[in-house]
């Protein structure tokens, strides 16, 4: 309803990891970089950030960017027993029929990882929610499936993605061996205060819209109250839209933005946290 109304060709504030949407920040862009070379290299990467930082989105534009001769194999929701997981790893490798028990399944895997191998294809494991996966056997098929290698190189890249649990579960003792094979770690910081205008200007820009909408004090409300976490950005912004087309207002101003984060609650959760920081100071 407010696409016309702002000049949009289409919402620039979606919910959807939509890689054409990515924007590259310092960090983001550093991130796809780290796991395009977890690819090259056919390392373990450990990807870590935030609730609504950006990792699917990632996930999204790295299976975007991959050569043909790279084949991913992503799993959305790793919540499996041990079998299942490796079940599901063969589906995803393309096996019709994966089997049941576990020595033959790990076989039929190895055969299809090396058939693929010897095609020039690398298969690209990626395990979105990784902190999701319910049990250290689980992750101990992970550790596994990286030993699916020849003397010199590996056969299949791995990718675990999840929020910052997963680095601490990890820290655990029992998981050692799982940590040992971690090529390559990255934690994915919210975007920083300056980033914020960039954002939402290639959001727009990304939607149809050349004119700036929202107004530097509305931005800064935004950095306020989403501390850099593209998805809270764009629930902010999304809402303050159709409030704006509602009013009719020409530009997105701070008024606005108030009433959606009240709306929101979100004002709520910003006096909390500027309260533990006064409690952390006081302290």
């Amino acid at each position: 309803m407010y696409l016309k109304f702002y000049g949009f060709k289409s919402k620039p504030f979606g919910k959807t990891p939509d890689p054409e949407l990515l924007f590259l920040s310092r960090r983001h862009e550093e991130a796809l970089a780290r796991m395009e070379q977890a690819v090259e290299d056919r390392e373990l990467l450990l990807l870590t950030g935030e609730i609504g930082s950006g990792k699917t989105t990632l996930s999204r534009a790295l299976i975007d960017r991959l050569p043909e001769n790279y084949k991913p194999a992503l799993i959305i929701n790793p919540r499996l027993s041990p079998n299942q997981l490796l079940r599901t790893v063969a589906r995803r490798l393309g096996l019709q029929e994966p089997r049941y028990f576990k020595s033959d399944l790990v076989e039929q895997i190895f055969d299809a990882v090396f058939e693929q191998y010897q095609n020039g294809i690398c298969p690209v494991l990626i395990i979105d929610e990784a902190h999701l996966i319910p049990s250290r056997e689980s992750f101990e098929e992970v550790r596994l499936l990286t030993n699916l290698q020849l003397d010199k190189e590996n056969m299949i890249s791995v990718i675990l993605i999840g929020q910052p649990e997963l680095n601490r579960r990890l820290e655990h003792p029992v998981y050692e061996p799982l940590r040992q094979r971690i090529g390559i770690r990255y934690h994915l910081e919210p975007l920083a205060r300056e980033e914020i205008g960039e954002y939402i200007s290639f959001r727009l820009v990304k939607a149809g819209r050349e004119k700036p909408l929202f107004t530097p004090e509305a931005i800064e409300m935004i950095w306020t109250f989403s501390r850099g976490i593209p998805r809270r950005i764009n629930n902010i912004a999304a809402n303050a839209l159709i409030e704006g087309f509602a009013r009719e207002a020409a530009a997105i101003g701070e008024r606005i933005i108030e009433n959606v984060v009240v709306d929101l609650g979100l004002e709520q959760v910003a006096e909390t946290k500027k309260g533990k920081t006064a409690m952390r100071k006081a302290g």
